[in-house]
C-alpha cells in the first residue's frame, strides 16, 4: 500500500512497482487539498499496476525509473515463450529488483542458489506453469546424494534452496494474478544446533597461550560476544574510549565491508574493563594509519579463514581442546553473562538480538541456575508445606 509522505515542505508518492520501492517527488507544497488530489492519483496507480496497464513514464516522465523499468518491459517481452515468461528470466528480473533490499553476500548467496541448483532445473519452463509436483521433485532430487562424491546436503541448506524458489513462486503469482503452487509444503526438520561454549577456565587458557599480538583480539572476542564479520570489520571510529563503547555499524563478509546482519545487529556495545584494556592495548601497537582495529602485518583487515586455519585450530590443538570453530566465542560470551546473573534483556541487546527468546531457546540449558527456574525454588516450597503439615 502507498502512502502520501512530505518531505522539507513538498509532498511525495511513495509506492511500489515491481517489487521496487518508487519515492516519486513533486513541487506540491504540504496542505490537505494537495495531499488529497496525490492520494486520488496514488490509487489510480495502484488500480493501473494492479491491471497490468500502468506506465510509468506517462505519469513521470522525467523520472530515472523510467529508463530502468522500460529495458525491464523489454526483457520481458523479447524473452518468453507462449505468452509465458520463462523460469530463468522471471528469476533474474525478480534478482535484479531485491538487488538494493540485500546485503552484497547475501546477493552473491542468491545468485550461487539460482545458478547451482533452480535455473538448471527449471529452464526453458513457462514460471507459470510449474506445479506442486515438480517442485517437491526437485527438493527430492536436492536431497539425494550425489553420484560421484557421494556428498548430501544438509536440511539446512535444502531449506535455503527451497525458500528462494517460494520467494520467486510467490512473487511470480502475486504479479501475473494466479495461484502460487506453493501450497502446504513444509520444510525440511533440522538437527538442533549443538552450540559448544567454553568454559571461564578454558577461555583463561586460551587467553594465556595466545600468539601475543592476537590476545586483544580474542580478548575482545570472548567478552563481548562479536559476529566474526562484526569484530573483523571493526574500525578505530566506532570505539569510543571515553564513553566505553564500540559502535557495531558495520560488518566485514567476503572481504567488503557491508550493513550489519540485521536492524537489531546496529547497537552499541558496552565495553567491560577487560574489553578496554584489550582495546587499548591494541591502539598503543596499532599503526595510526590503519583504519581496522585488528588487522594483518600488512595493515588489511583480517581474513577470518586464514586466522582460523593458522592461529585458532592450532592452538586448541597445542591446549588440548576439542575443536571448536570461532564462533564459539560468541556462544561463551552469551553462557557467561547468564552465568554472572545479567539482565537476559540487555545480554540480547549486547548480541544483536531482537529480543529475548533466542537467548533462552539457544543457551539456557547450559545455565542450570538460571533465574532460578531450575525447579530448586518450587522444590524449596514444597518442602517448607510439608514440614509445616508435619508440625
Amino acid at each position: 500500500m502507498g502512502s502520501v509522505n512530505v518531505r522539507d515542505g513538498r509532498l511525495y508518492l511513495d509506492f511500489r512497482y515491481r517489487s521496487v520501492r518508487c519515492r516519486e517527488h513533486t513541487k506540491l507544497n504540504d496542505s490537505p487539498a494537495n495531499r488529497k488530489a496525490l492520494a486520488a492519483l496514488l490509487a489510480r496507480i495502484e488500480l493501473e499496476i494492479q491491471r497490468g496497464t500502468f506506465d510509468y513514464g506517462k505519469h513521470f516522465p522525467g523520472s530515472p525509473k523510467v529508463e530502468h523499468f522500460r529495458q525491464i518491459e523489454q526483457l520481458v517481452q523479447q524473452k518468453t515463450v507462449g505468452g509465458k515468461m520463462l523460469f530463468e528470466v522471471f528469476a533474474d528480473l525478480w534478482l535484479k529488483e531485491k538487488r538494493a533490499e540485500w546485503r552484497l553476500s547475501h546477493i552473491e548467496t542468491i545468485e550461487g542458489i539460482l545458478r547451482c541448483h533452480l535455473v538448471p532445473y527449471y529452464r526453458g519452463n513457462p514460471i507459470g506453469v510449474i506445479s506442486k509436483a515438480e517442485i517437491m521433485a526437485l527438493r527430492g532430487l536436492l536431497c539425494q546424494a550425489d553420484a560421484k562424491t557421494g556428498k548430501q546436503l544438509s536440511a539446512s541448506r535444502v531449506n535455503h534452496i527451497m525458500t528462494v524458489l517460494r520467494m520467486i513462486l510467490n512473487e511470480a503469482a502475486e504479479r501475473f494474478g494466479y495461484e502460487s503452487p506453493w501450497r502446504n509444503i513444509k520444510a525440511l526438520p533440522m538437527p538442533r544446533t549443538d552450540i559448544q561454549p567454553f568454559t571461564m577456565k578454558e577461555v583463561r587458557l586460551i587467553i594465556d597461550n595466545v600468539r601475543a599480538d592476537f590476545r586483544p583480539y580474542y580478548l575482545v572476542r570472548f567478552f563481548t560476544g562479536m559476529r566474526t564479520g562484526e569484530i573483523d570489520g571493526l574500525t578505530w571510529d566506532n570505539v569510543d574510549f571515553g564513553s566505553r563503547q564500540i559502535h557495531i555499524r558495520k560488518a566485514l563478509v567476503r572481504g567488503q565491508v557491508e550493513k550489519t546482519k540485521t536492524a537489531s545487529s546496529y547497537r552499541t556495545l558496552a565495553m567491560s574493563q577487560v574489553v578496554y584494556d584489550a582495546l587499548y592495548e591494541q591502539w598503543k601497537r596499532s599503526d595510526e594509519k590503519n583504519r581496522f582495529v585488528f588487522t594483518a602485518r600488512n595493515g588489511q583487515p583480517l581474513n577470518h579463514r586464514n586466522v582460523t586455519r593458522r592461529i585458532w585450530y592450532p592452538l586448541l590443538q597445542y591446549l588440548g581442546l576439542e575443536k571448536r570453530n570461532p564462533y564459539q566465542s560468541r556462544h561463551t560470551a552469551a553462557t557467561l553473562w547468564l552465568a554472572a546473573g545479567e539482565n537476559p534483556e540487555w545480554i540480547a541487546r549486547q548480541l544483536g538480538h531482537a529480543n529475548t527468546s533466542m537467548l533462552f531457546r539457544v543457551y539456557s540449558r547450559y545455565i542450570p541456575n538460571l533465574l532460578r527456574r531450575d525447579g530448586s525454588a518450587f522444590e524449596q516450597l514444597l518442602d517448607q508445606e510439608l514440614c509445616e503439615e508435619v508440625d
